[in-house]
């Protein structure tokens, strides 16, 4: 009896040191439900708050005013999975900021005031799954290599930014993609959204809302028209249009063909004028020798 009750003693003695070393860790702003959860939800704050446990696996930022994040952040709290900053006041992020954690599954970074996501902003995030950047109202530019390293990415948020146009290759090299939404984004109808469009079609049961539910403007008379209303023949014009690479390439092509052309010829003068030097001195060789 007495031995149950010593070790009664003891595990409500562990309880409470731990429970106190929770309370202890948490930032006096915020809650801390369990030992491995920091929950800020709108408490005003102006930065990320001092004191987060280095253990933390969940941290929910949401609905302040945080403007940035330093660029260790995840160097420091590598054991996150799960980080909401939903509702804050981001303008920009900077390359591989958010790719330092190989751990992190879930990451919300939708209505803030991003301007664009460079390349190389996720680094290689191999564990990410759900990336929300949805309701950015200055969002207008996304890296061609915005995701890459993202291969295990399955739920993708673009709805409701300022994008007029994507390059396709941000989507195609996202092999573990299964949901994608990109409605709400004021795309324009012309040949640069073509090949984009494209990839809308044979990935339509990517979109929630279907291609009903996406709309672009017309560039003639800026109206706007659903994207089931479109097809491939809609922008049949776009087939013999060469992009600005395209242009450099054969514009670099020509010029390299002038040089090796300037080159052929000046070798070909060079022996010319070597054999007729040469044939010269022969007959010279040979009148003298009559």
């Amino acid at each position: 009896m007495f031995s149950c009750v010593h070790w009664l003693q003891s595990f409500l003695a562990l309880l409470s040191s731990t429970l106190f070393a929770w309370g202890q860790n948490c930032p006096s702003i915020c809650l801390c439900p369990d030992h491995h959860t920091v929950d800020c939800t709108g408490q005003g704050l102006t930065r990320l708050p001092d004191s987060i446990p280095l253990d933390v696996r969940r941290l929910l930022l949401s609905n302040n005013w945080i403007p940035w994040i330093p660029s260790d952040f995840l160097v420091l709290y590598s054991d996150l999975v799960y980080l909401d900053l939903r509702n804050n006041s981001l303008t920009r992020l900077e390359p591989g900021t958010l790719g330092m954690s190989s751990r992190l599954v879930y990451l919300d970074l939708g209505s803030n005031n991003l301007t664009e996501i460079p390349s190389g902003t996720f680094g290689e995030s191999r564990s990410l799954i759900k990336l929300r950047l949805g309701n950015n109202p200055h969002l207008r530019m996304v890296g061609e290599g915005a995701f890459s390293g993202l291969t295990s990415l399955r739920e993708l948020e673009l709805e409701r930014n300022a994008l007029s146009s994507l390059d396709v290759k941000v989507l195609s090299q996202l092999p573990s993609l299964r949901v994608i939404r990109l409605e709400g984004n004021p795309w324009v109808c012309n040949c640069h959204f073509a090949k984009l469009f494209l990839w809308l079609m044979e990935n339509r049961h990517k979109l929630p809302t279907g291609l009903e539910g996406m709309e672009c403007s017309l560039p003639v008379d800026g109206q706007q028209v659903s994207l089931s209303m479109l097809s491939e023949d809609s922008f049949r014009e776009c087939r013999g249009m060469l992009t600005l690479k395209d242009y450099l390439i054969v514009i670099f092509s020509g010029i390299c063909i002038s040089v090796a052309a300037i080159i052929a010829s000046f070798f070909l003068a060079s022996t010319i004028h070597c054999f007729q030097r040469l044939k010269a001195n022969r007959t010279d060789e040979e009148e003298g020798e009559d």
